[in-house]
């Protein structure tokens, strides 16, 4: 924790750089993805502060959109689309997830239970071919796509595609080499960016 202290300590002594940000924010990209420490978005994306409105949860889940249950998710979602325009949502899953691991694996999480009423919320009960793939490549990357049909089904999101105001882009990281691929509807793959 201390060279966390130390450099936040350091950081607001360069105010100049910052200043502009007081101004307001207009990202171009709402980010969702993991709350993995490992997946860094600014880092993979090389985004600088005020560039990327960013989402972040436990197996870069999109809950059902229910506008009797709001979620801070369903919120962050509506804000970034209707009041910042975004342009772009990328959902970015990742290798080595533990969320999408557990799910593929049939992990007892009644431990954890918050953690399992949370993943309840995958769309799909993702699907692997190799269960004891630590990467679960195959089952991260149909949980993306899962994702992004969920994201259809709120209504701003809806809206906006349907003006060709907004693209979603689906997004697969692997932590062990740093590689991000895109999910193309051509071939119905994830390719190397």
């Amino acid at each position: 924790m201390q060279p966390l202290i130390d450099n936040a300590r350091t950081f607001g002594q360069r105010p100049e750089e910052f200043a502009r940000l007081a101004e307001g924010q207009s990202p171009d990209v709402l980010f969702i993805t993991c709350s993995d420490s490992r997946v860094v978005p600014a880092l993979i994306t090389g985004a600088r502060p005020g560039e990327l409105f960013e989402l972040r949860t436990a197996g870069n889940i999109v809950p059902p959109y229910a506008l009797d249950r709001p979620t801070a998710e369903a919120a962050t979602v509506e804000y970034a689309v209707e009041v910042l325009g975004v342009t772009d949502i990328v959902v970015c899953g990742h290798s080595h997830c533990g969320a999408i691991g557990a799910l593929v694996r049939g992990d007892d999480l009644d431990a954890v239970p918050a953690v399992r009423d949370w993943l309840a919320h995958a769309a799909d009960e993702p699907a692997s071919a190799d269960a004891t793939d630590p990467a679960c490549a195959e089952a991260v990357q149909h949980h993306v796509l899962a994702q992004l049909l969920r994201l259809r089904s709120y209504p701003c999101v809806e809206q906006r595609l349907a003006s060709g105001r907004l693209r979603l882009r689906g997004w697969y990281y692997e932590v062990h080499t740093g590689a991000v691929h895109e999910h193309r509807a051509g071939t119905d793959a994830f390719e190397a960016l």
